[in-house]
């Protein structure tokens, strides 16, 4: 069992974009995402945050100029209601995302295709580091898919589906564990006013993932 305590039972997911007007017609009104709020998380960057039946589906508008750049995270897959069967849809950036009924393949709530050369690495990864339990996470599925080809990632900041949020209860005991089992550090813990304490961690490939402490979810944070 991993000794990572989650404080929210289900993913979090975070795009970057440029045009954030087409991604909220795309999200908001053809997805059916419900808006939540704003934050303005600095350099540059406001995060519109949507609802995804318990999860969240994060919009990063960013103000300077995003490039184009791999990603191993392939396919957002989202549960709605009121769909009767599998549609897959391209979001403005060129992220697929397929809609499909409640429970369609074990799809509770959200899943996400993601890809690597090392599918036994990557599954051992997600149990050591954050107790998934055939490539679940809670109730939110990752359905690792083998790809020799996919390249190494770079930097998070580019357009795209570029990283996935776990909210745990204590973010520097959960980044140091995380580094333990073999996730490689991609930012240390980071305390971002009184909303939440972050960090970043990254697997062989250089998918990112986001290690999150957040205030509505744990109560106040430590100093």
């Amino acid at each position: 069992m991993a000794d990572v305590e989650l404080a929210k039972d289900r993913i979090d997911v975070g795009l970057y974009t440029n045009r954030y007007e087409e991604m909220a017609s795309f999200y908001g009104g053809v997805v059916g995402l419900p808006y939540e709020e704003l934050l303005k998380v600095g350099g540059g960057v406001h995060q519109h945050r949507y609802g995804l039946r318990g999860s969240v589906c994060k919009i990063n508008a960013a103000r300077a100029d995003l490039p184009p750049a791999p990603t191993a995270f392939r396919r957002l897959v989202v549960a709605r209601e009121g769909v009767v069967s599998p549609e897959v849809l391209v979001d403005p950036d060129g992220t697929e995302v397929e809609l499909v009924p409640p429970g369609h393949e074990g799809v509770d709530d959200l899943a996400v295709e993601w890809v690597t050369g090392d599918v036994a690495g990557l599954a051992r990864l997600l149990a050591d580091g954050f107790g998934a339990v055939d490539g679940r996470i809670g109730t939110s599925s990752l359905r690792i898919v083998h790809d020799p080809s996919v390249p190494e990632i770079g930097g998070m900041f580019a357009r795209g589906l570029r990283y996935l949020t776990v909210q745990v209860r204590d973010v520097k005991a959960a980044h140091a564990h995380l580094l333990d089992v073999g996730w490689s550090e991609g930012r240390a813990p980071v305390k971002l006013g009184e909303t939440a304490y972050i960090s970043f961690v990254r697997d062989a490939g250089g998918s990112w993932i986001e290690v999150s402490q957040r205030a509505s979810l744990t109560g106040p944070l430590p100093d």
